[in-house]
Formats: structure tokens, sequence, C-alpha cells
């Protein structure tokens, strides 16, 4: 186990979005550290899902909760008193943004200024320590050659990365509004990259894209091939989230603070070499290279800069290009060969890994 990671043991934590990619792993790491998980989410995002795969609905408090309900939300709060509040709800895609780009704005901005606003009259007898979870995509991207910094301009071409944005226009206000005086409530914003990993089943993804592939046995078809990204294993980016929400119980500086998670130049990396890299593992994986490029605005170039995080919180990414590849593939590899299988101790297996290798690099 990670230090300190133990303090999460019978703490109350309340994740939303919980059945989602990034969702679902943060209730099994959590889950097995031993906290009382307590889930709002509106429905299962995608099937398969890392949420069934997992069994996760019998090892948690699973309640089915739309976070663009505020009054719904409150209540839940106010009930179970958490230590903890990791927001991750939120519409992920942007090809789905277009499409809907209404319901993605009232996700991703209306839904955490009522999260704020639930929490702004919760009057908390203990301290509870709150994580909103953005995005990348929040900066207005320039396509520099550098990573971006918390200080770096917002902005998003496309609703997904607006509504991101929106959101943190929105957490600014009422950080400085009504919670500089709210002692108990403690509340950061992280942002991470392209986050990737098993168990991860949704549309117009890279990760699973390539395995409907190879699972069905058909060509992958790649729009951006150059398309530099930030990519890391989920589970760097959860020990980012994690850590935050513990330090920033007993540290006021690190209260409202803006923290990147993202990696370093080792697995930024374009499209087309995480490809290939899979291939290198999994060799029956296609892929052919669409000629047209008409569509929706996708950036070429992304990067995160992580040196705050580092020096205050002292985070880095421990995992290369080929060791986040490697642990993904060997996911997906288990989950084909045992089908009918659970695969929550594989997942927790993975988890002590990714632990193990926390505790041998730092």
């Amino acid at each position: 186990m990670i230090k300190n990671f133990n303090k999460f043991k019978n703490k109350t934590v309340i994740i939303t979005g919980h059945t989602g990619f990034k969702g679902s792993w943060l209730t099994i790491w959590l889950t097995y550290l031993g906290a009382k998980v307590i889930g709002l989410s509106n429905n299962i995002p995608s099937k398969p899902s890392n949420f069934i795969l997992n069994n996760l609905k019998n090892k948690i408090k699973h309640i089915v909760l739309d976070i663009r309900d505020q009054k719904k939300l409150r209540k839940v709060i106010v009930k179970n008193k958490p230590d903890y509040i990791f927001h991750l709800a939120a519409q992920s895609l942007v090809k789905k943004s277009y499409l809907k780009s209404k319901y993605t704005f009232e996700t991703n901005s209306i839904g955490t200024l009522n999260l704020l606003e639930a929490l702004k009259n919760y009057n908390s007898k203990k301290i509870c320590s709150v994580v909103l979870v953005t995005s990348d995509k929040s900066y207005k991207n320039l396509e520099l050659d550098r990573g971006y910094k918390e200080d770096d301009i917002l902005g998003g071409y496309d609703p997904y990365s607006a509504s991101k944005a929106c959101a943190e226009l929105i957490i600014q206000c009422y950080l400085k509004s009504f919670f500089e005086k709210k002692k108990k409530i403690k509340i950061s914003v992280a942002r991470a990259g392209n986050v990737i990993g098993g168990g991860d089943w949704s549309e117009n993804r890279i990760i699973p894209d390539c395995m409907r592939s190879i699972f069905y046995k058909k060509s992958l078809i790649i729009r951006f091939p150059n398309s530099t990204r930030p990519w890391q294993h989920v589970l760097e980016a959860l020990y980012g989230y994690m850590i935050l929400a513990l330090k920033q119980k007993n540290n006021k500086n690190i209260v409202g603070n803006v923290f990147n998670f993202g990696p370093n130049n080792r697995t930024s990396i374009k499209v087309i070499d995480l490809i290939k890299r899979i291939k290198s593992q999994w060799n029956i994986l296609n892929w052919r290279i669409l000629k047209s490029k008409k569509g929706v605005y996708e950036s070429k170039l992304l990067k995160l800069n992580s040196d705050k995080a580092h020096k205050i919180l002292k985070w880095k990414c421990f995992m290369n290009a080929d060791e986040t590849i490697n642990m993904v593939v060997n996911w997906y590899k288990f989950y084909f060969d045992n089908k009918n299988k659970n695969m929550y101790n594989f997942s927790i297996k993975q988890i002590k890994e990714f632990e193990n290798l926390v505790k041998s690099k730092k």
C-alpha cells in the first residue's frame, strides 16, 4: 500500500460518475483500501462496462442520480456526511459533445455548479476534502510545443472543452465568493491528460477502438495519426487525485489550487506510435489511415506541465510509454481470455503492481 493511503480506510467517500472509466477505477482502488464508497451516476455509460465487469454494484452504495438534480445531490451529501468527494461525473466525449452540446454544458458546467451549490449550503461538522476533476482540454489549445501550466488561458474550440473551461470559471468564482470562510470544506481542482487503461469501452477513443478492432478482426480507422497526446495510465492520474485529497485536508496552502497531473515527455507520443506499440504486443491489430479529414475539429498537439504537482504534492508519473501500454494490453488480454470472469481481482492485481512501482521508484 502507498504511504498514507491507509487514511482512506473506513472513511466515507462520495464519487460522482463512478460508473465511468476513471470513476470505476477509483471505486476499485478505494474499495480495496477499505473506504466506504458511495457512487452517484445516472447510467452505465458503455457496454461492456468496467463498473459491471468488476461487480462494483455489490461492493459499494450505488445511487442512481443525475448530477443536474441539485436537490437530490444535496440530500445525499447531507445524509452521508462524506470525508472525501471526488467529482468525476461528466459527458466526456468530444465527438458526442457536438451532437449533444446542450446536455454537455448542463452536465459538465451546471453539474459542477450544482455540486458547489450543495456544498455551499452544507454545514459540515468535520473536514470534507473535495477534488473537482476537469480536463487538460480546459486550456485554450494554441498548439504550443510546451506543456500548459495551471495559469495558462482557458478556452475550448469544441463543446466538451468549452464546457470544462466554463466549469473552471464557475469553480474559481465559487471558491472566492463562498468558500474562503468555510473552513470545513476544502476544495481543489485536478486536470489530467489523456488517460488510458483496461476497462475503457467508450466510443471514439483510441484504446477501446483498438480493442474492438482486435475482437471483431476489423482494421482500425485512424483519422489523425500524427496528433500528439499526453497519454498516461488511469492509475497515474487517480494516484494524483488521491494524494491531493489527502494533503489538502491539513495544508491550507493547497486548498483552492489547480493541479495538472499529466505525463512527462516519455509518454506524450503520437497516435500512430501508440498504435504501433500496441501491435508490438498484440500482433493481430491492423489499421488504415483515413485520407479524408472532414468532420469536427481535433487538436494536433497537447501537453501538460505538471511541475506544480511534483513540487507541492510530490507527485510524478512513474510509468513510461511501454510500461503504460503493457499494463493496458495485459488487462484486455486477460478479459478476452476470461470473458465470464469477475475482473475485480485482476484489476486489484494491477493496482498492487502500480503501488509496488511507486514504492520502488520513489
